[in-house]
């Protein structure tokens, strides 16, 4: 196997030009007419048993050119990029130049390499001052929020639906006096104020009784996911089954006990306040982290290739589905359910990829300007992190690890101590 390397027009785009000799190509062919010898019918021959040139005789020469070509990318490709010493950062575009039995095969594979960063200032960057004072109204917050966590639910027969009410319905949408589909539910839990049916809708719900029936007048967004439905005035019936309300239990000593390990609700009060200090403290310091790499980044220069970026959104995609199938939903379904398409999601997807390029970049070359570098105890503290996460060992963990993940972890130290680094110089005005 040999290569040449050739800048292509794009910025930080480069081709790695690939030829694997004749003979190795000629063992990949071998390789996969094993491989599918007992699938291939030759009259005169029982399966598996017919020779490599009787079958190329039979279905053409280039039978078994695809799969041997498969069969040598991956690994021509691996080792070209290492030996080439390029710091990839993307998936190789793959083209084939040459595929002919006796001759070498040669392939071509388009990738992005890093690019380098032209810094700004990134020590003593301005900016604004974050409010962590814990006021009366955010205590009182925090206890509503308490408050609602631990309400009852009550059956209402005696009165209309109000706003905030839990209601069961059900319901069939017309448009031009014609059901559609999908609008139509039965037993349909609805909380009056949620804002989860379209237009004013639940608003119109307001003041009905158990057993009424109402016709409910709506208009359709002009963005909704269902073609045949934007923006055209719709009708639904709809009749109401059962009324339920939130019954909130009284701030006292009493609630204080049932909800904490306080005798007092003013202990309880001193306790919220103490937490929210922490949660505040907390926000501020993450927005102050994103404020400053915000304005280091935008102080920055960069060409990011377009395959850098391409790279990224389909990595942040198969996390996507990744987390959907955690919950139990297939890509599919997703789709299905919001009138979304693949091409839609990557496109959405692509700013914050950008984002993500951009502070990765910077926050290595401030790393490597200040010559930041991971000692032996950083490494190990970090590892024991993780193996408390997953309750685990630390020599197992090492186990587990491999060269490239170690360097990995230790890049992801570095990175955040360049983080450290540009926020503790950072002036706050």
């Amino acid at each position: 196997m040999s290569f040449k390397v050739e800048q292509l027009e794009e910025k930080n785009m480069v081709k790695l030009v690939i030829e694997a000799g004749a003979e190795e190509f000629e063992a990949g062919l071998n390789t996969a007419y094993n491989k599918n010898k007992n699938k291939i019918n030759v009259p005169g021959f029982r399966k598996g048993k017919a020779p490599r040139k009787m079958i190329e005789k039979l279905y053409g020469a280039e039978i078994f050119f695809e799969e041997a070509a498969n069969s040598i990318i991956p690994d021509a490709y691996s080792k070209a990029a290492k030996e080439s010493e390029l710091d990839i950062v993307s998936q190789p575009k793959i083209s084939v130049v040459q595929l002919e039995s006796g001759k070498p095969f040669v392939f071509e594979a388009e990738v992005a390499v890093r690019p380098e960063v032209e810094l700004g200032t990134y020590k003593g960057v301005e900016v604004s001052k974050a409010d962590t004072e814990v006021t009366d109204a955010d205590i009182e917050e925090e206890l509503k929020k308490v408050q609602d966590q631990n309400s009852r639910t009550v059956s209402i027969d005696d009165r209309a639906v109000k706003d905030g009410d839990m209601t069961v319905i059900d319901f069939e949408g017309f448009v031009d006096g014609v059901a559609f589909d999908g609008g139509k539910g039965e037993n349909y839990p609805l909380t009056i104020g949620s804002h989860s049916f379209i237009d004013n809708f639940e608003e119109q719900i307001i003041g009905m009784n158990i057993g009424d029936e109402k016709d409910i007048n709506v208009t359709f967004p002009e963005d909704y996911h269902a073609e045949n439905l934007k923006g055209k005035p719709a009708t639904f019936k709809v009749s109401v089954k059962e009324i339920k309300e939130k019954q909130l239990p009284e701030l006292d000593d009493d609630f204080a006990q049932d909800v904490s390990d306080f005798d007092t609700l003013a202990e309880y009060k001193e306790d919220l306040k103490k937490k929210i200090a922490e949660r505040k403290e907390a926000d501020a310091k993450s927005k102050k982290e994103s404020e400053v790499l915000a304005k280091v980044v935008e102080a920055s220069n960069m060409d990011i290739p377009q395959a850098m970026i391409d790279t990224q959104v389909n990595r942040m995609v198969e996390d996507f589905a990744m987390r959907l199938q955690q919950q139990g939903l297939s890509v599919e379904q997703y789709f299905q359910y919001t009138g979304l398409t693949p091409d839609k999601i990557m496109e959405d997807m692509k700013p914050e990829a950008v984002k993500r390029i951009k502070n990765s970049l910077v926050l290595e070359a401030i790393a490597k300007a200040e010559n930041i570098e991971v000692s032996d105890e950083e490494f190990e503290d970090e590892l024991k992190k993780m193996a408390d996460m997953y309750k685990m060992e630390v020599e197992k963990i090492k186990e587990f690890m491999q060269d490239a993940e170690a360097k990995q972890m230790r890049d992801d130290i570095a990175v955040q101590k360049a983080v450290d680094l540009i926020v503790s110089s950072a002036v706050e005005k």
